[in-house]
């Protein structure tokens, strides 16, 4: 795809990207794949994924207690736990607004050790990155945005989710559908939206406005960023998905040349 080409006019030292079908072809990449990037925020879609399959398990379900009194599985992997950005500090009661938290996600994951009996890193080793065969992606920190991978790694985890093989495709679109509806909040980088529309733990392009995919992106895009300078999105309308990791954190110039390779890498497979 010449499209994914336009990585080299990024202001960035190293970068690389993949576009991939929603049968697991990859269509393009460019840059080395093969180099490992810290991936910020994109950790989350990990760290969500593993809990997807805890679910399915039995090890806890969506209305198990964790996080803050009166808060579950189901409000942290949404972000309406109440808590802060990165402190342990309560500042809205569960389910009344939609909180960017990666304290959230550390007791998400903490809740998921402590039912499970096993360590979280490990248990997303076993569960996830083992059978996926994501052999370079390592969780070095936060829950929320400590994991390193490479767009090798990402290729794999991007055709699971288009189509899963680890949990139920029903278990996924509930994922990705809107959970606690209607509220409002920030978009770390992109401003206060209404409304800021969440899934577990995957964040919906809806109809937000600035937001870091495209104008041709379908509202039903799903995925993450991070400020790492990295990011995965999923279109299951256009049925592709597209990843790219970079070496500089973000910043105004990523809010302006995602959108433009997003819509570039549409406009070719339109």
């Amino acid at each position: 795809m010449d499209s994914v080409r336009l990585i080299e006019q990024w202001p960035v030292d190293n970068a690389a990207a993949a576009v991939v079908k929603d049968d697991g072809t990859v269509l393009g990449t460019h840059g080395d794949t093969a180099r490992v990037f810290p991936l910020a925020s994109v950790t989350k879609l990990l760290t969500a994924y593993t809990t997807l399959i805890a679910l399915e398990e039995g090890a806890v379900e969506l209305d198990t207690p964790a996080g803050p009194e009166g808060s579950t599985i189901h409000h942290l992997l949404a972000h309406t736990a109440g808590l802060g950005f990165n402190e342990h500090k309560v500042l809205a009661e569960p389910g009344k607004r939609r909180l960017y938290s990666n304290a959230g996600f550390q007791q998400l994951a903490d809740a998921l050790a402590e039912h499970t009996g096993i360590a979280f890193d490990v248990y997303q080793d076993e569960a996830l990155l083992q059978p996926l065969g994501m052999r370079d992606t390592v969780l070095k920190g936060s829950p929320g945005a400590g994991a390193e991978s490479t767009v090798n790694d990402l290729i794999r985890f991007a055709g699971e989710l288009q189509a899963p093989t680890l949990i139920d495709r029903s278990t996924l679109d509930d994922a990705t559908r809107v959970a606690f509806p209607g509220l409002n909040g920030v978009l770390p980088g992109f401003g206060h939206q209404k409304p800021n529309d969440w899934g577990l733990g995957f964040e919906l392009r809806d109809h937000k406005d600035p937001h870091w995919t495209g104008k041709r992106n379908s509202p039903r895009t799903f995925g993450h960023f991070g400020q790492s300078g990295t990011f995965l999105w999923v279109d299951p309308e256009a049925g592709v998905a597209c990843i790219a990791l970079t070496d500089r954190a973000f910043g105004p110039w990523a809010a302006e040349v995602w959108p433009e390779f997003s819509d570039a890498v549409l406009t070719e497979l339109a």
